[in-house]
């Protein structure tokens, strides 16, 4: 049985955007972005090479630490915050109902 989550957007307006995400898909974030027309980029795939989908993670959910390649990312973004991530890193799983992120500027 297909189990959805539900996401909070903030865009880069201002607009709150609330998302539904299925757990059984092996999505991550950015695709769920990207699939609900948010615009976020996700230039290299989705493979932590490019920081085109930053964003920041509002909520206080329990996230796997950033890779090396992540934080390589990162650390070449602008903007960048303690609670910076890559969307295209986090896997959508049922732990993370309820999350909230913003969408960094670009």
């Amino acid at each position: 049985m297909s189990e959805n989550i539900h996401i909070k957007v903030k865009d880069r307006e201002g607009n709150l955007h609330e998302l539904e995400a299925p757990t059984d898909m092996n999505l991550n974030l950015m695709e769920v972005l990207k699939a609900h027309e948010l615009p976020v980029e996700g230039t290299c795939g989705g493979m932590a090479l490019c920081a085109s989908c930053h964003c920041y993670v509002i909520s206080d959910h329990d996230l796997n630490d950033p890779s090396d390649d992540e934080e390589d990312m990162l650390d070449q973004a602008f903007f960048v915050e303690d609670n910076s991530r890559l969307s295209c890193q986090i896997k959508i799983k049922e732990s993370l109902d309820g999350l909230d992120v913003e969408l960094a500027p670009v």
